[in-house]
């Protein structure tokens, strides 16, 4: 965090000079990340937002107790996180009853994740070879949908149309049988769940490195300075001249 502002502040005072590229020696950049103050209790709970987000249960208790960061609710991570590999693992309706167990209003107040839920129930019938149930199951649950919302229905004629290849590889839509889908899905009701619960639906520990990578490419055009280019390690490398 403290390196993309330094690259920000580097960055601002690069406009203001020649257009020839500056060079920054890795001993000056160094200096300037010292020179940033940084609470070590804004940096745990930038680490407890990402455990938490991200359902690391364990994790998020263990680092609590190091930390001494503010108490969770374990019981909440831990059954946002059933409902979310029930998704994945194509149990849509045993989440679907964990959902509303956690809270009805979830799903009764957002319409379309309910759609996508039962749109993943009827690809899971589709890949189970349920043809005769899926449709049935289309017709009865999901068109009286589709006749309200014109997205809906485009979603569900996308759906359905599995049903008319048999080879799916050669089908347009066959993405929607793909582990992904499982995956959007599980995670479209993961952040449900979480804003329900007044956290953020994303950790911010992902946009942060994202800003830094615009922030490295934007500094690349008026400067040559060291580069971090693995995220992972975090290693400052000498600036290329």
């Amino acid at each position: 965090m403290s390196l993309f502002w330094i690259v920000i502040r580097q960055l601002a005072e690069i406009e203001a000079m020649a257009t020839s590229k500056k060079v920054i020696t890795k001993e000056e950049w160094e200096k300037k990340l010292n020179d940033v103050k940084i609470m070590k209790e804004d940096m745990n709970k930038l680490v407890m937002n990402f455990l938490v987000t991200e359902g690391y249960v364990d994790a998020a208790e263990k680092f609590r107790m190091e930390s001494g960061t503010e108490h969770i609710d374990l019981a909440t991570i831990t059954d946002r996180m059933a409902v979310k590999k029930a998704v994945q693992c194509g149990n849509v309706e045993d989440a679907i009853e964990k959902v509303n167990d956690l809270n009805p209003e979830i799903l009764d107040t957002n319409p379309q994740l309910f759609f996508h839920l039962q749109q993943q129930r009827l690809i899971e019938l589709i890949r189970n070879g349920k043809v005769e149930e899926a449709l049935e199951f289309a017709q009865e649950e999901l068109a009286p949908r589709g006749e309200e919302n014109q997205s809906f229905l485009e979603e569900l004629e996308r759906t359905v149309s599995l049903l008319a290849f048999e080879d799916v590889s050669n089908c347009p839509v066959g993405e929607l049988l793909d582990i992904s889908q499982r995956l959007k899905t599980a995670s479209e009701v993961n952040a449900a769940i979480l804003t329900s619960q007044s956290h953020e639906k994303d950790p911010k520990l992902p946009s942060l490195l994202k800003m830094l990578i615009w922030a490295q490419n934007q500094l690349d055009e008026k400067a040559a300075y060291p580069h971090i280019n693995d995220l992972s390690t975090a290693t400052l490398e000498d600036p290329a001249i």
